[in-house]
């Protein structure tokens, strides 16, 4: 399994643009429909830093992330855009109960 957090913050004023981005790797995963690929993105109470939450069986199954060309578009300015840049963490799940958006 690969489990990963990425947190960064962005700049007041491309608040907008990343979360148009984000949104349309969502619409992009909507479209593949991968039952394996489980990912999540939330905005904290400041409204600028964002925390994305991804599960993975495999490293193939990651790859249907980050092969997409939504999430490519994504991540090819995210350092510019962001304040405090994009900080990825493993983690491992203790337990869950009827995590789903």
């Amino acid at each position: 399994m690969i489990n990963v957090i990425v947190t960064y913050t962005v700049k007041p004023d491309r608040v907008g643009e990343n979360e148009a981005l984000v949104r349309a790797v969502y619409d992009e995963l909507r479209q593949i429909a991968d039952p394996d690929v489980h990912y999540a993105t939330f905005r904290k109470e400041d409204g600028r830093t964002f925390v994305h939450v991804a599960f993975f069986p495999s490293e193939e199954k990651q790859r249907v992330l980050s092969g997409s060309e939504a999430f490519r578009a994504f991540q090819a300015d995210l350092r510019d855009r962001c304040e405090v840049p994009p900080h990825a963490e493993p983690v491992t799940p203790v337990d869950s109960y009827n995590f789903s958006l």
